[in-house]
């Protein structure tokens, strides 16, 4: 089975139009302004007007409330809804009903206890995130390139399909998987050449190794 790939953070024409072409399987937009990879929602609508279809349009929230998720979605087609906060069971589940999107829940992980969380969630949601715990004092829940072991998700079993996050780069994709066991990867620092700027050659690179495992 071939890896699933998903770009995350994308914020101009380029560096979409390298995953799109490159083979990504799904592209991520942040809606959270302490990001350095946020968009507004006009934004977007401008950036995914030219997007081909076939690919799945992620927007990345973090514990976002309803009206806001209404005026981003009036503005920009969306396939499915990241939540990245501490957003419980039932407002994952709220949010999926209203919307009617698919929901991928991201958990901040250091342990294996931490990966069993997700077990409140599995029969609620549609994907598994699993990322890095922030820097201590940080203002985002992820995007800060940092990994974990990626050993204790080895083994792991799920009632929905799961995606291995944070601190994953080109050079390090095959070990990470290796150790892992992911069948899907996400990654949004790992192919930037400064804190929200894609590099096009890092996202070919990135794809390009995800095709060869």
């Amino acid at each position: 089975m071939a890896l699933f790939t998903k770009i995350c953070g994308l914020t101009d024409a380029d560096a979409l139009d390298t995953a799109v072409t490159h083979g990504a399987d799904m592209c991520g937009f942040v809606f959270f302004p302490p990001s350095p990879r946020s968009l507004s929602a006009e934004q977007a609508e401008a950036l995914l007007r030219e997007m081909p279809t076939g690919i799945d349009r992620v927007g990345v929230f973090v514990d976002p409330e309803t009206d806001y998720l209404d005026r981003v979605l009036a503005k920009a087609r969306l396939d499915l809804l990241q939540l990245h906060g501490d957003e419980t069971p039932d407002r994952c589940r709220a949010i999926s009903i209203y919307f009617g999107l698919p929901i991928i829940k991201a958990f901040k992980v250091s342990t294996r206890e931490d990966v069993e969380k997700a077990r409140d969630y599995e029969d609620l949601v549609d994907w598994l995130m699993f990322d890095a715990r922030p820097p201590a004092g940080a203002d985002r829940p992820g995007g800060h390139g940092n990994s974990f072991d990626w050993s204790i998700l080895k083994g792991a079993s799920f009632n929905r399909p799961w995606i291995l996050s944070g601190g994953l780069t080109p050079e390090n994709l095959s070990e990470a998987v290796k150790r892992s066991g992911a069948t899907a990867v996400d990654v949004s620092s790992g192919v930037e050449s400064a804190p929200g700027k894609k590099d096009p050659a890092k996202i070919r690179a990135f794809l390009d190794a995800a095709r060869s495992l």
